[in-house]
């Protein structure tokens, strides 16, 4: 599979996981895995879902409109670049997302 290919899937079923079941995500990530959020440094698979799932919305839709990859390092890494326009249910609301 080429990178693209590989970044698109793993985008669809991140955000899909994500919208239905943010618990979920816990087995996407290991326990060197970090997540800055909003200037916090959060690290560790348990840390990072509960602090996904202790976001102060319920339910999120995510509209991804671009996924960019670039392949990043010799170990075979990857880079990727999503915006996408998350869809709030409880306040009707419409955000833009770059992440």
């Amino acid at each position: 599979m080429d990178p693209d290919s590989v970044a698109k899937a793993f985008v669809e079923h991140y955000y899909t996981t994500f919208d239905a079941n943010r618990t979920g995500l816990a087995n996407l990530y290991q326990e060197g895995s970090m997540l800055t959020f909003e200037g916090q440094k959060i690290q560790g698979s348990q840390n990072i879902v509960a602090k996904l799932t202790s976001l102060p919305f319920q339910q999120c839709q995510h509209s991804i409109t671009t996924v960019d990859c670039q392949p990043s390092g010799p170990a075979g890494g990857m880079l990727v670049f999503v915006s996408d326009v998350p869809f709030d249910a409880n306040t009707s609301g419409k955000l833009l997302c770059v992440e």
